[in-house]
């Protein structure tokens, strides 16, 4: 349980969380989303005069026979979105290599997109995950739900450590009734991948954003370390000048990240790389504005 001291703390964490996230979405975020994010249908507007070249399956045959001319429907886009941050919460979310570990990088990145969407009228959810689901919170407006939210993100403690994207992807494809829009930020050392990521963007519109710290693509030349695995707590003695390990390592993450990548690309899936070393903003510009292309082609 945590302390009076460790909670004020905390919440002086979520503040400034959301006083940068609201300067960002001011200064620069809030239109790329609007262009980058649609909603997902269109709602009746009105009637008005059939025109050459409108569609005869709008017409409405009703308002036609009482006006002795055609009349078609007219329907505007559904602007608002259901969007929900999936946040990975497990052991490995603690790590960071200077003083910022994955989890806050996740925190300050949901804050971004989560007065994004509110800002553009859209309804805002949480699921924490880890090993299992840990926690849910259904799509809703509003700044002290979204500060409830960030909070969350910060304090989970999961009952286990372990990661499981598949767990999560289940989760939301048979919670989430209608289209949502589903952010997924984790580092996706989890298996298996394919499938579940397959089947969430299948009915869902979803987009990853790899969070990672620099010190786990490369080894740094250190010695001899103790290297604990957050996620099983395994111990081992590893000896860091050994070169032909450091290339080995550097490698087998170099494949891992492949592996993530070519997956995203297999189901269409959107994504950016948010480092705990660097501001995430221009990669999720970059993220947007790729979007933005696809939906003016």
């Amino acid at each position: 349980m945590l302390s009076e001291q460790q909670i004020e703390e905390m919440m002086s964490r979520v503040r400034k969380l959301e006083l940068k996230a609201r300067r960002l979405v001011r200064e620069s975020f809030s239109g790329e989303y609007l262009s980058s994010f649609r909603g997902q249908g269109l709602d009746f507007d009105d009637f008005r005069e059939y025109q050459h070249g409108d569609e005869v399956r709008f017409i409405d045959w009703n308002v036609t026979a009482r006006m002795n001319q055609p009349f078609v429907r007219k329907f505007r886009e559904e602007r608002e979105l259901a969007v929900v941050i999936a946040v990975d919460v497990s052991g490995s979310a603690d790590y960071g290599s200077k003083n910022f570990s994955k989890r806050e990088l996740a925190a300050e990145t949901a804050a971004v997109l989560g007065f994004s969407a509110l800002q553009n009228g859209d309804k805002v959810g949480l699921l924490l995950f880890a090993e299992e689901t840990e926690l849910y919170i259904p799509p809703a407006k509003g700044s002290r739900h979204l500060l409830r939210m960030i909070r969350e993100i910060l304090v989970a403690r999961p009952k286990r450590q372990g990661t499981s994207i598949a767990e999560a992807c289940n989760f939301l494809v048979r919670t989430l009734s209608r289209k949502s829009l589903v952010f997924m930020i984790s580092d996706f050392y989890s298996d298996p991948l394919d499938k579940p990521l397959g089947k969430l963007s299948k009915k869902h519109e979803t987009v990853a954003l790899q969070v990672s710290d620099p010190l786990e693509a490369r080894l740094p030349r250190a010695g001899k370390v103790v290297m604990i695995d957050p996620e099983t707590g395994f111990e081992t003695l590893v000896n860091t000048n050994n070169q032909n390990l450091r290339n080995s390592y550097r490698r087998l993450m170099q494949r891992q990240a492949e592996g993530v990548a070519a997956i995203l690309k297999k189901h269409g899936i959107d994504s950016a790389s948010l480092q705990t070393d660097e501001d995430m903003l221009p990669a999720l510009h970059q993220l947007l504005k790729r979007r933005s292309r696809k939906r003016a082609r």
